[in-house]
């Protein structure tokens, strides 16, 4: 049995939290009249600015100090490399400790960190060998910070706003993308240690705002007097409760493979920009179109999803996103490149809202921390063959033809979509009506229970 405690480990019941707040016209309040999630979008959306921002001043204060393009590498794959390492562990933490707790604590280890790195700079004589450690203590946390994202929005958000809340996620952390860069920049010319410092502070308005939500953030307390399996036990239960899914898994397999594709393209965009004659200011011109599409697309992603589907929504997008990688082959000039690859990104991220939304309204929340860990790691663990496969394809082939390559990968992609109809039938029962996947049988021997959640209301009939 779960029980419910007044505090951070207690929990709404889904009657309550999804429909409570419903006004008389029947459609929910604004997302931006709810106290919690405006602090937490605020929070996460400066903590955001603040990593790009130092995602910039990393690499140059290492071309300063060592005057290595490889150290300055070698920094940002440490944070990365951080990040991975614990991802998996965040997500199993945050099904079984205080997710705001867990939350406060790894972005305070993230400010502390930056704080250092800060400090050092100022004194004028960082160490390399220090540097390098606390950009891995700073990627260790934002691992443990990534697993408690999902479930932390789920107790916030009620159920029919959650494409909502995840398209205006991702066109906030677009939006410090395309506003971090320039910024930091500035803060890095004013004096190089200002950068850190920025990052810093932004790390402590998510600890500030994990402690100013009120709504409790869980997991639920487990009061049925039986010992918790270890966090090994814990992480195969999450593995089990995507096997039992046929969509979590071809959604899961598709998007680690979109995103490497995606990763690879990402070099090519700028490799084209520059073989087009474009040069460093134009190339950040340019950039920023393509990431002004995100945003753009993060505004039509829920609107799309309401008036066409989930599925049309994905296929559409998919197909689109694949067009622009042939443009982008054609097109003769860099503003063309950009305006191409504005409209590219503008499809890319609906289909991200469509597959991101449907695993929080599909995983229990007792599980999704595990899950929405495991398919980060999934996406991030395989994203750096794209760039490399690129890389190649392009030295031997010439950069036209390796944009093509990758646009044949990415039909293929599309075409699977249609191909896996079956496996993506969750998309057809409107987003409010998809029920969890039970939790009762997950354990060793549990069976899979593919689709067992597409169950529509009576009036639309089985799923």
């Amino acid at each position: 049995m779960v029980r419910s405690r007044p505090e951070d480990t207690e929990r709404t019941e889904d009657t309550e939290r999804d429909g409570g707040d419903t006004g008389r016209s029947g459609k929910p309040p604004s997302l931006w009249r709810d106290r919690d999630y405006v602090v937490w979008w605020s929070g996460e959306g400066l903590s955001a600015l603040g990593n790009s921002v130092s995602t910039l001043a990393f690499p140059l204060l290492m071309l300063h100090v060592t005057g290595s393009a490889a150290q300055a590498g070698t920094i940002t794959m440490l944070h990365m490399l951080g990040r991975l390492g614990t991802l998996v562990l965040g997500g199993a933490l945050s099904d079984r400790m205080s997710r705001r707790l867990l939350l406060g604590l790894a972005a305070l280890v993230e400010a502390l960190s930056m704080g250092a790195v800060a400090w050092l700079v100022y004194r004028g004589d960082p160490s390399v060998p220090v540097l390098d450690v606390l950009a891995l203590a700073s990627g260790l946390a934002a691992g443990l910070r990534s697993g408690v994202t999902s479930p932390v929005l789920r107790r916030i958000v009620p159920k029919e706003r959650i494409a909502d809340a995840t398209a205006q996620g991702m066109g906030r952390d677009m939006l410090a993308q395309l506003l971090g860069a320039p910024l930091g920049g500035l803060l890095y010319a004013a004096a190089r240690w200002v950068p850190f410092l920025f990052d810093a502070v932004s790390f402590l308005f998510i600890t500030l705002s994990s402690f100013l939500i009120r709504r409790p953030l869980g997991p639920d307390r487990r009061d049925d007097g039986e010992r918790r399996p270890g966090l090994a036990a814990d992480v195969k239960d999450g593995l089990r409760m995507i096997r039992r899914s046929d969509y979590l898994v071809f959604t899961l397999a598709w998007g680690a493979v979109l995103n490497a594709v995606a990763q690879g393209f990402t070099l090519l965009f700028v490799v084209m920009v520059q073989h087009r004659g474009g040069g460093p200011a134009t190339i950040g011109a340019v950039t920023s179109l393509a990431v002004a599409g995100g945003v753009i697309g993060a505004v039509l992603g829920p609107w799309l999803m309401r008036r066409v589907g989930a599925r049309r929504v994905l296929l559409l997008s998919a197909w689109l996103f694949t067009a622009s990688f042939a443009a982008v082959a054609v097109a003769p000039r860099p503003w063309q490149i950009g305006m191409v690859m504005m409209i590219g990104m503008t499809s890319m991220i609906p289909m991200n809202v469509v597959t991101e939304s449907y695993e929080v309204r599909l995983v229990p929340d007792a599980y999704l921390g595990r899950v929405a860990a495991t398919g980060q790691f999934g996406f991030q663990a395989v994203q750096w063959t794209g760039p490399l496969v690129a890389g190649v394809l392009a030295d031997s082939l010439g950069v036209e033809s390796a944009v093509l390559v990758l646009a044949a990968a990415m039909a293929l992609l599309a075409l699977t979509l249609h191909l896996g109809r079956r496996r993506l039938a969750l998309l057809d029962v409107p987003l409010e009506e998809v029920r969890e996947l039970p939790a009762d049988d997950v354990g060793p021997g549990g069976a899979a229970a593919d689709g067992v959640v597409l169950i529509r209301s009576s009036e639309d009939g089985a799923g």
